[in-house]
């Protein structure tokens, strides 16, 4: 479990009465410099969605209160033909800009209600990789909506006025693996004396074991040598689509036979849903942070 400096959210994964909680005790005034709890919704869906959904048309449909869209598609790296590859560090800062947000504004990132768990820890990743101090995900949305606390519907027209002076901030680079490293962490898999990296791959079963298609044409499946197939649909509650507990989290690790004591690299079809394993693993507390990566790209 990641503990925060906030006084208000002590963990990295909150729970809606946790959320609401702080959100009540933290309202903003228009001539306030004071830091900030602003809910950022990181809703996507993959691009075979059979409803034609996309994060922007549910965060207008049913939001929470105040809350901004961190669109997935559009903070990328434009220059890569890969889908979610991160984004420059200027593309970041001025995306957070145009979001109204400031460096010491505490974000809490959350998940469309119908897919529960899914999309948001990426963006929770993406923030902590840019440095963000104060970066929380919502567990989760469906439950937030079901347990009664406040949402609003419609078009965002505010935040433009809000434009913020984010700074250009610096990479972290040791949570994320490139594609010569992954290359090479395959390559030396069951070669003696190699560092035993884990990959752990959150596609379906299907997909992993190259049975199933994925979703982006022409991409055939099958999985990367040695990886280890951890499903997002294991770490999340079937009902509500929120994440496991630690301690159930831990049991689904240790049934793997995924060692704690060894590196860890997460990853799945574009490096989306790669961090809800990661963000498991630090609710689990299993492993140490620093042996803990994600595979930006992955899959594609």
């Amino acid at each position: 479990m990641i503990h925060s400096r906030n006084i208000f959210l002590q963990s990295y994964i909150v729970t809606p009465k946790e959320l609401s909680n702080a959100l009540t005790k933290n309202i903003p005034t228009k001539l306030s410099t004071a830091p900030r709890i602003i809910p950022l919704c990181a809703s996507w869906f993959l691009p075979n969605d059979p409803q034609r959904r996309t994060g922007l048309k549910v965060f207008k449909a049913k939001r929470i209160s105040s809350a901004r869209f961190f669109d997935l598609d559009a903070v990328k790296d434009h220059e890569s033909p890969y889908p979610h590859m991160l984004p420059t560090a200027e593309v970041f800062a001025k995306s957070m800009q145009d979001l109204g947000i400031r460096k010491d504004d505490t974000l809490v990132v959350y998940d469309s209600q119908e897919l529960g768990i899914f999309s948001a820890p990426r963006v929770g990743w993406t923030l902590k990789v840019f440095g963000h101090p104060e970066v929380h995900v919502l567990n989760n949305f469906r439950l937030w909506v079901e347990q009664g606390y406040p949402t609003e519907s419609g078009d965002v027209t505010t935040i433009a006025e809000q434009q913020t002076d984010y700074p250009i901030p610096s990479i972290t680079p040791g949570m994320v693996v490139h594609f010569a490293q992954m290359k090479e962490i395959a390559k030396d898999y069951g070669k003696e004396g190699a560092e035993g990296i884990q990959i752990l791959d959150a596609r379906n079963r299907g997909r992993w074991a190259g049975d199933e298609p994925e979703p982006r044409p022409g991409l055939s499946s099958g999985h990367i040598p040695g990886s280890i197939n951890v499903p997002v649909s294991d770490l999340v509650d079937p009902e509500t689509g929120a994440l496991l507990s630690g301690e159930e989290l831990r049991n689904v690790f240790e049934k793997k036979g995924i060692d704690p004591q060894k590196p860890i690299v997460s990853s799945c079809g574009t490096g989306v849903t790669a961090a809800v394993i990661d963000a498991a693993l630090g609710e689990a507390g299993f492993g140490k942070p620093e042996n803990r990566r994600l595979y930006d790209g992955s899959w594609t």
